[in-house]
């Protein structure tokens, strides 16, 4: 597609690429903002977001406020898809989380179809932008801003409880638990998630998935896989989708630079009903290892210390139980298992790109499970293991000293 010369954070790779998707254009946004009351209409595009899978702009409107806008193929988000991420993002807003609002339309909706695409108009938050040039699996830039994402994913946790929407129906570019998450045949499960995608299990056909999930996945799904409370949950946490320090007014961008604190919570573009253990390795799993870097970096491209001040951040609000500290390290080796697989059924059956995609299902669905079965891999799930333990003997001895 022409581009006008935008560049995208790529995927897989560290380098920046044309986007998948045109940039959004100030006369597209000036007409969708005509249809959102209240707006003033558009004044200026300020930012253009470097994601690759939908496109997205910071803007600012005649009277001053700044909103961001992003637009969806209709192949990827359907109005009624976006509609379910609006309504958690309302029940988390009315518990007092830092999310934004979305904008309706003069009809009254929220997601607005027009031709082949779907648009979303959010207000702008508060905090600095501080991961938004930085590409996926970036580490945090300290261990103080890894506590306090920890701290404010547990804040989330707590303010999603009592959301009973069903889980979210096959869709590309969404977090998922279904192959490895219950007990059962993971062979089973997995061709049943590829039924459930059209073109999913004909990009399988090309590649030898039983043989894979023998060799490396089957390793590592326990023996008896933890039966843990669902709860909707955020999907793709990372620093990039968080906002810093607080005190920046209403500009999404900007900041006034200080403080290590989470601001505001950005994208639920990935949020579904998972469990909180899942979306906790989640996070672990986008922070702890640079998986693209992992090849040229080895060893130091694994951080266990952001593991670790993560952890401490997240159970200092909203403690692990027993049985989610001991599900945890069973967890994460096979938590980006099923987004991996959407991902690459994005690539085959929405953009054509069957390498693209027979690439991702090679680096990021086996890829990272059989890192996780390497000896690298099964000392830091080792150590996540003893962290949990000692988490868990610390709740006792404490739970033993309030005892009266």
């Amino acid at each position: 597609m022409a581009d006008g010369g935008t560049r995208v954070l790529g995927m897989g790779r560290a380098e920046l690429v044309a986007p998948d998707w045109p940039p959004l254009t100030g006369d597209e946004t000036a007409r969708l903002l005509d249809r959102v009351p209240g707006t003033g209409g558009l004044d200026a595009v300020l930012w253009r977001s470097p994601r690759p899978l939908s496109a997205g702009a910071l803007v600012r409107t005649r009277d001053g406020r700044r909103l961001f806008v992003k637009r969806h193929h209709r192949s990827v988000r359907r109005a009624a898809a976006l509609a379910e991420e609006h309504r958690f993002l309302a029940h988390l807003a009315a518990r007092g989380a830092p999310v934004a609002r979305v904008l309706p339309d003069r009809d009254g909706a929220t997601a607005v179809a027009c031709g082949p695409w779907t648009y979303e108009v959010h207000t702008a938050l508060p905090g600095e932008d501080r991961y938004r040039d930085r590409f996926s699996w970036t580490p945090y830039l300290s261990a103080a801003q890894a506590r306090s994402a920890g701290a404010a994913l547990a804040r989330l946790h707590l303010a999603a409880e009592g959301y009973g929407a069903p889980p979210r129906g096959p869709l590309p570019l969404l977090a998922s638990h279904e192959v490895f998450g219950t007990a059962g045949d993971p062979v089973a499960a997995l061709a049943a998630f590829a039924a459930a995608r059209p073109g999913l299990g004909e990009l399988l056909e090309r590649v030898d998935w039983r043989g894979d999930l023998e060799r490396v996945h089957l390793r590592l799904v326990p023996d008896r896989p933890p039966e843990l409370a669902p709860l909707w949950t955020h999907g793709d946490w990372h620093g990039s989708n968080l906002l810093w320090g607080g005190g920046a007014g209403e500009d999404a961008g900007g900041g006034d630079g200080g403080g290590d604190a989470v601001a505001a919570v950005l994208d639920f573009g990935l949020a579904n009903r998972t469990t909180a253990v899942h979306d906790l390795a989640t996070a672990l799993e986008r922070c702890a290892v640079e998986w693209l870097r992992l090849p040229e970096l080895g060893a130091a491209a694994v951080h266990p210390g952001q593991a670790e001040a993560l952890l401490d951040g997240y159970r200092s609000v909203r403690p692990l139980s027993p049985a989610e500290a001991a599900a945890l390290p069973e967890v994460l080796p096979l938590v980006h298992a099923d987004y991996a697989l959407s991902e690459a059924w994005y690539f085959h059956t929405v953009l054509g790109r069957t390498e693209q995609a027979l690439e991702t299902y090679r680096d990021y669905f086996t890829g990272h499970a059989a890192w996780f079965a390497s000896d690298a891999g099964r000392a830091f799930t080792d150590g996540l293991r003893n962290m949990c333990s000692t988490f868990v003997q610390q709740s006792i001895a404490l739970s033993a000293w309030q005892r009266p």
